[in-house]
């Protein structure tokens, strides 16, 4: 009977897994409506207020600003065109660092993913710090590389990113917070928007610390190292 408990479990998982792989393909040629992180957002914001609506307009990878791709590159993951979706080495750095700050008694966290890790994230699973989310998260991003190209892959999260409270993808933050569309991003824009993405809620009711005005200064500095993925 244990036995076959386990192989009943197994073809669940599997099946699971192969469902989430076929998801991956879809959404290789068609746009998402919204995203697992969407939808737990709006459900909380409604519990408040059932009134409660998102900020999320699709808009094409090629009316995005570049200046907001090369920013958001070089701030959550400056070797995005040269990993296959996980970097092992930020991740342990992201652990020991964590480890550290969690002796010192701090609330201070670093996270080691990459933009695919946190596609994967958003468009299906939740923000929970579970071994087993984060797991699911590396097989994720696994599945994305294979199947998708790079570009592809950065279209989706610049549209699926949280970027304020209600608010979700690049159209719907340039119009938040500038009152422009996302093809008119200028570079110092695009920094501050990339800046925003650890803490989005956070900052989008606190637009003008320093800590935030120092940190979209690097990130403006460092976009022109940055490579933009083809589409190959």
């Amino acid at each position: 009977m244990p036995g076959s408990l386990l192989a009943i479990a197994v073809c669940v998982l599997l099946l699971y897994e192969l469902g989430l792989f076929a998801m991956i393909v879809w959404y290789k040629y068609q746009n998402p409506d919204s995203s697992a992180f969407m939808t737990a957002t709006l459900a909380q914001l409604r519990a408040a207020d059932p009134h409660a609506s998102l900020q999320h307009r699709w808009v094409p990878y090629g009316q995005i600003s570049t200046a907001l791709k090369r920013a958001v590159i070089a701030s959550e993951d400056s070797n995005f065109t040269g990993h296959d979706g996980v970097e092992w080495d930020a991740i342990r750095q992201a652990w020991a660092y964590n480890l550290k700050q969690e002796e010192m008694g701090t609330h201070r966290r670093r996270g080691g993913s990459t933009i695919t890790q946190q596609l994967a994230k958003n468009l299906f699973l939740s923000d929970s710090r579970s071994y087993l989310r984060k797991a699911q998260e590396l097989v994720l991003a696994y599945m994305l590389e294979l199947v998708m190209s790079k570009q592809r892959i950065l279209e989706l999260y610049l549209n699926l990113a949280q970027w304020g409270t209600n608010v979700f993808g690049a159209e719907a933050a340039a119009k938040h917070y500038y009152h422009v569309n996302a093809r008119m991003l200028n570079s110092y824009q695009a920094a501050r928007l990339a800046a925003m993405l650890p803490r989005p809620d956070y900052y989008d009711h606190h637009r003008d610390t320093a800590y935030l005005r120092g940190r979209a200064h690097v990130v403006e500095r460092r976009m022109r190292l940055v490579d933009l993925p083809d589409n190959s």
